[in-house]
């Protein structure tokens, strides 16, 4: 802080001397501030840098489980198979109504992984064992790894057991199915 004289005058004709205190930063203070900013960013950064990309990771993972059991309620709701796709050639999956059991609308929902995350699945077994109408169906439609829930709440036993997500040589995020062929869970490997 630096100080500073003021004179004031006055109305009686009485002159008085004031010290003021002038509050701010000089221009050391500032540059020192700024390297120091500087330096905590530069130690810093890296570590930012691959905590975003691990938050990449688990929010495209999240997202999908959260699909998942969006699918599953409209299937039960709706009382028609619900499919999600998953096109791991151009990393994009959706959710949608088969086709010729609602009259127009499917309400498709559409998503792009995010750009450094890599999604594909595990080819299911061809087992059966809670067969029914629902499930004697094709494990791919359009070409595409296919999970359907079925009106009555299960998933169909041809749909992928398990869904990965990976980021470069980091942590691989799997989606996989429960046991009891109503849900999908999360569980993460290290490489």
């Amino acid at each position: 802080m630096a100080e500073s004289e003021v004179a004031m005058t006055f109305a009686t004709g009485k002159r008085v001397r004031a010290k003021r205190i002038v509050a701010g930063f000089t221009l050391i203070e500032l540059i020192l501030v700024m390297a120091l900013f500087v330096i905590i960013t530069s130690l810093v950064a890296p570590e930012l840098g691959s905590f975003f990309r691990g938050r990449n990771l688990d929010n495209e993972a999240q997202r999908f489980l959260s699909l998942t059991r969006l699918g599953r309620s409209r299937a039960i709701s709706e009382g028609v198979p619900i499919e999600l796709w998953i096109n791991p050639k151009q990393n994009t999956y959706g959710l949608e109504a088969l086709s010729g059991y609602t009259e127009t609308r499917t309400n498709a929902i559409y998503y792009n992984v995010a750009q450094s995350v890599q999604i594909s699945t595990a080819v299911p077994q061809a087992t059966l064992t809670h067969s029914n109408y629902w499930t004697q169906t094709k494990t791919f439609t359009r070409g595409m790894p296919t999970i359907r829930f079925q009106p009555d709440g299960n998933i169909s036993d041809t749909s992928p057991r398990e869904i990965y997500f990976k980021q470069g040589n980091d942590s691989t995020i799997v989606v996989a199915e429960n046991p009891s062929h109503l849900r999908y869970d999360l569980q993460t490997s290290q490489p």
